[in-house]
């Protein structure tokens, strides 16, 4: 009966999300810091009266009209929401979606991006980056005009790298591509730059965006923008009620309150400037930059497992990307989080650097 099942599947394994327990939470790039006590009070007020035996707006309009607003997408460009970013690449894979057609991305990057193109049953084409991560421009364009993919995704700046890539070698890539380039911005708000303003500049480009990492991970809500005739049809793919009753009055809510967000995403910009600084002191690492709410490092001398597992018994999570192998060898990857966080960050760090 297996067999009912495509071996590509039954190749995969399933996500998988540790359980932090009480652990210092610093492995999935999520904000650390909550709501003030007055919004969370005016929030659960507003949820008294969400109407839980209705269906939702289906268009989510109220809440469209918000994200345009707070995320400057440009007049004449349409708009959908999915369940987190994940759905949006999902819609967007199972529209192109035909037999031998590819979706290709630089590698390291963000591990959905295979994953969905699997689900759909798409060829994947993983371009490597230079060992420094930035883009090999050369090679992703050789890449295009040999695979002529249908998708090309763009994470700005990289997951799990950190790293913002050219802009001109991006532009680069979306006169070459003869499918449409999805640039994604899930960590917007620390990089501080955007393609957003260039939509209807190309007319295959479009801009996937999240409220996850800018403090409402829980919500699951990621943003597409691009020209309507590309969007009208990802539309007809998008499930019916996807963006829930209380997904769609917290963030119409919460949103009103943008300022706030972006003073969170300042003191975690400032924080990883700081800790950027502090890790580059450590004589057993190597540290890269980054435009995002997290750091990826290399260890020098001794085990990134050990490492890993050390700071887990310290009672610190983080991400092991050792396990990738390639260029993600003897790498950690650590979210920015609240200043007591990182200070208790550095504090395991060093002690397990100097006993390694």
């Amino acid at each position: 009966m297996s067999e009912l099942i495509r071996a590509e599947i039954r190749a995969l394994s399933a996500y998988h999300v540790p359980d932090p327990g009480e652990m210092i939470k610093l492995d999935a790039m999520e904000n650390p810091f909550h709501l003030p006590d007055g919004l969370i009070r005016q929030w659960q007020d507003l949820m008294r009266d969400v109407p839980l035996n209705r269906y939702p707006d289906p268009s989510a309009r109220e809440l469209t009209r918000r994200l345009r607003e707070v995320m400057d997408v440009p007049e004449g460009q349409a708009v959908i929401l999915g369940n987190g970013s994940d759905e949006l690449i999902q819609i967007m894979a199972m529209s192109v979606a035909e037999k031998g057609r590819v979706i290709m991305a630089p590698e390291p990057g963000f591990v959905m991006y295979k994953m969905i193109a699997t689900f759909v049953a798409m060829d994947y084409v993983g371009v490597p980056l230079n060992t420094d991560f930035s883009l090999d421009l050369e090679a992703m364009l050789a890449a295009i005009k040999r695979h002529q993919p249908a998708l090309i995704f763009l994470a700005y700046p990289n997951n799990p790298t950190a790293n913002l890539f050219d802009e001109a070698a991006i532009v680069e890539i979306i006169k070459a591509s003869p499918g449409l380039v999805v640039i994604d911005e899930a960590y917007h708000p620390f990089a501080c730059t955007s393609f957003m303003g260039r939509l209807g500049e190309f007319d295959n480009l479009l801009v996937m965006r999240t409220v996850s990492k800018m403090g409402l991970a829980g919500l699951r809500l990621g943003l597409l923008a691009g020209p309507e005739k590309w969007l009208a049809e990802f539309d007809k793919v998008r499930l019916p009620y996807n963006i829930n009753v209380l997904t769609q009055m917290t963030a119409s809510f919460v949103l009103q309150h943008a300022d706030v967000f972006e003073q969170q995403a300042k003191t975690i910009r400032q924080q990883r400037e700081w800790l950027l600084t502090e890790l580059a002191a450590f004589d057993g690492l190597e540290v890269f930059p980054s435009r995002a709410n997290f750091i990826l490092v290399r260890l020098k001398v001794g085990d990134a497992n050990a490492v890993f597992a050390a700071l887990k018994d310290a009672g610190i999570l983080i991400k092991n990307l050792h396990p990738s192998g390639g260029m993600l060898e003897q790498c950690l990857r650590i979210t920015v989080g609240t200043p007591e966080e990182n200070q208790a960050l550095l504090v395991s760090l060093n002690k397990i650097l100097l006993a390694g």
